[in-house]
């Protein structure tokens, strides 16, 4: 049985338990600034792309308990705490960065102001969020700087959950990839969809004498237009090319190739297809790409990548290590002095300065409203997002992909490079 989850139930237990304690002692009431950031980026990166503030904006008004989650909290919270969370409603105020701004270790990418009560119920919902985005869209930045001009296509639904597969579509989408193949990001995001047949539908043309791939090419071709895509590599690729433009004539859209040395086979494929006369037929490639094996196909006639696994995956999507904690109570700083999970007291905001050329140069964070004098050309990061709890902020795709696509011509050159190495930028934090 599949029920709808409870939107105010997609946190931890001990939000709830604290909520419980603070309304007991009276300190619920008291005002304060939770942030969320990332002490350092995952290994290896040099930036991190933010992603997940549209969707937290979308969820916010959702995030109540009704009479069912107010039963299943009945069990272990007090009366009085089950009372306040009935009637829950977060009317605090957001800022942060825009969505699809860069951000480095240190950057002050979300500060959520309220009493305590209303912005510590938040910190299970805003880290699941922008730690899921934030590295999708991350790891899909790496990928678009891989692949240069060409267009790349998110195939990441069959490995992941399948409501984070609407989400990874569009953190992807707003990272800079052309299309995804989930029908679902495009019926809620807008986002452009791809895809056409798999193996089973090769193979499926089988019979006693043997597998008809011309058959099955010619079932698509008739179904969908010569403009379709042809997997060639389900058994020799040679015959494949040769059967796919028999079926669809020089017209044909593309080939794709999913398997095999795709170096080898990408030139080989070029070389027949132009041979046989469509030399305007593209190859997409796919299978288990990252963005080391973009990179390496870049000199290749590759005029598309499909990328599933590794962008969905821990291993090519690493948790973007957001954090949330409170930095501020009733006006005061207050920081956590645990070794290597230090935080810096007080509410922020953060500018990032450039050259005249644009290329940027340092991130500055200080202490809110006090932004620091500087000569250099400089950007505030910092946006209202909510005020009262109403979003003053809409969720905008394309300003979104604008936005990375912006930052990413404005890094260093060594802050492009996929090798281990320091943060593309530092961040520098300026004391009251």
């Amino acid at each position: 049985m599949n029920e709808p989850v409870l939107t105010g139930l997609l946190t931890d237990k001990y939000e709830l338990t604290m909520l419980a304690a603070a309304l007991r002692d009276g300190t619920a009431s008291r005002r304060t600034t939770f942030e969320l950031f990332a002490r350092r980026l995952p290994d290896g990166r040099r930036y991190g792309v933010v992603a997940g503030t549209g969707r937290l904006l979308e969820t916010l008004p959702q995030f109540t308990f009704d009479d069912d989650a107010c039963g299943l909290l009945a069990q272990f919270l007090d009366p009085d705490t089950v009372s306040y969370l009935r009637d829950f409603r977060f009317g605090g105020d957001i800022d942060g960065y825009a969505e699809g701004e860069l951000y480095f270790p240190g950057s002050p990418v979300l500060s959520v102001t309220g009493s305590f009560a209303e912005c510590v119920v938040l910190e299970t919902l805003a880290l699941s969020i922008f730690n899921h985005d934030t590295a999708i869209a991350s790891a899909a930045a790496r990928m678009v700087s891989a692949a240069g001009d060409r267009p790349l296509i998110e195939m990441g639904s069959r490995r992941t959950h399948e409501r984070a597969a609407v989400a990874a579509a569009r953190a992807a989408y707003i990272a800079g990839f052309a299309a995804t193949s989930n029908l679902g990001a495009q019926r809620r995001y807008g986002i452009p969809t791809e895809g056409t047949a798999a193996h089973a539908f090769t193979m499926l043309h089988t019979h006693r004498d043997g597998p008809d791939e011309l058959a099955a090419f010619r079932a698509q071709v008739d179904a969908l237009g010569a403009g379709t895509t042809l997997l060639v590599d389900t058994y020799d690729v040679t015959t494949g090319v040769a059967n796919a433009v028999a079926a669809a004539g020089t017209e044909l859209g593309a080939v794709r190739i999913d398997s095999g040395e795709l170096a080898v086979l990408v030139r080989q494929v070029r070389e027949q297809l132009d041979g046989l006369g469509a030399a305007q037929t593209r190859i997409v490639v796919s299978g288990d790409l990252d963005e080391f094996g973009i990179a390496a196909l870049r000199a290749e006639p590759v005029d598309s990548f499909g990328v599933g696994t590794s962008l969905v995956t821990g291993s090519g999507a690493p948790t973007a290590n957001m954090v949330y904690k409170l930095v501020e109570v009733d006006g005061m700083p207050v920081q956590k002095r645990s070794s290597h999970k230090e935080s810096q007291g007080g509410r922020k905001e953060a500018l990032r300065l450039a050259r005249p050329t644009g290329t940027i140069t340092e991130e500055v964070v200080y202490p809110a409203g006090r932004a620091p004098q500087t000569a250099e050309p400089c950007r505030a990061l910092t946006t209202p997002l909510v005020r009262g709890g109403q979003a003053v902020s809409r969720p905008d795709l394309s300003a979104a992909r604008e936005l990375v696509a912006s930052g990413l011509r404005s890094l260093p050159w060594e802050g492009l490079n996929l090798s281990h190495g320091d943060p593309a930028i530092p961040t520098t934090h300026v004391r009251a």
